[in-house]
């Protein structure tokens, strides 16, 4: 099953539900009776400890929609929200995958070159390699402990609260300060935490992790501040458990014309870490268990259209698809008002 919020008439917010392959009305999507947000629909599973397919199919269906029509009309909203934007934390961890250590090495690599142009590179040589190749061969060699362990901690970054998330099909917007503007298609594991500190998993989300990677191409050292970018997830949420190969397409529209498509595979079997892995190095921290916050928590990604040396422009129009996940994750490029800042002495 699938969740996501919309606005109908007179902006009435309602959770739709969509049925996937295999369950019986396959595709049908209809409006949960009585539930306004997925927030409280979460809230009220984690109370009745029951889980949040079952609460849906005992609230009853309302009238049917067409969740592609809703899209749309742009009637979509992120698929799930806080009262209290502050209260939602979006977070998540690079070099998780495979293949991710090729384009973030890159990144790095010439300005180590340029320090030590004299030396011969040799990847077998711990001193010549870069700090983000060190951490991805961390990840590889422990970043799966065996069952009830935990393995070797991730690279962890912040991205900002709930005013950061754009709504599918809205724009993300790049501050006037940014180098760079570009896509990293990933799925996020959504969490609400309950009244005694226990996180809960309600389910995973297809995401642009927007992020700035001239800047951080300039200096590792400034990851932190290339994610400090709006990002968006959704439009559906899935339950249930992740499948351990999760298979899309990334894919950059200017105008007419495709400027760039690239397959992304994630899921564990792609992963140098375990989901329960990145769960656990995440939610160690009591600031991460403060009960009714809700946790938008990204795995990562290999794919990159930087790294295929892809220049974006504003206009450009974003599209990730992942057919397990429904409905595609668009957003255009939108150019952000100089930056204004004014610091004043009381």
């Amino acid at each position: 099953m699938r969740l996501m919020q919309a606005l109908m008439g007179r902006g009435t917010r309602v959770v739709v539900a969509t049925n996937v392959d295999g369950a019986s009305d396959p595709g049908h999507s209809w409006i949960v009776q009585g539930w306004r947000t997925v927030y409280e629909l979460a809230l009220a599973a984690m109370k009745r400890q029951v889980s949040l397919e079952e609460l849906v199919r005992k609230a009853g269906r309302g009238r049917r929609v067409e969740a592609a029509e809703l899209l749309q009309a742009a009637r979509v909203l992120s698929p799930i929200d806080h009262p209290d934007p502050a209260h939602l934390l979006v977070s998540g961890t690079g070099l998780t995958h495979l293949g991710s250590a090729i384009g973030r090495d890159a990144m790095h690599t010439a300005a180590r070159a340029r320090t030590k142009a004299k030396r011969s590179p040799r990847a077998d040589k711990p001193e010549l390699l870069t700090d983000s190749m060190k951490m991805f061969r961390m990840g590889v060699e422990g970043g799966k402990a065996p069952h009830g362990r935990h393995g070797v901690q991730p690279e962890w970054f912040y991205k900002g609260d709930g005013s950061c998330v754009v709504a599918p099909g809205q724009a993300l917007v790049s501050e006037s300060f940014a180098l760079d503007a570009g896509e990293e298609p990933e799925v996020a594991g959504i969490y609400v935490i309950q009244r005694d500190g226990t996180p809960y998993r309600v389910g995973y989300v297809l995401l642009n992790e927007f992020s700035d990677h001239v800047t951080e191409r300039q200096n590792y050292l400034w990851l932190a501040h290339s994610k400090l970018r709006p990002c968006s997830f959704g439009p559906q949420i899935l339950l249930g458990p992740l499948p351990q190969d999760v298979r899309g397409i990334s894919r950059i529209r200017r105008g007419r014309r495709v400027i760039f498509e690239q397959p992304f595979h994630t899921g564990e079997v792609n992963m140098s870490h375990s989901l329960a892995n990145l769960e656990w190095h995440h939610f160690k921290y009591p600031a991460f268990r403060r009960p009714g916050d809700i946790h938008v928590h990204t795995f990562g990604t290999a794919t990159l259209s930087f790294t295929a040396g892809v220049k974006t422009r504003f206009g450009d129009r974003f599209e990730l698809e992942c057919p397990m996940f429904g409905l595609p994750l668009v957003n255009s490029l939108a150019a952000g008002a100089p930056a204004r800042v004014v610091v004043r002495s009381l």
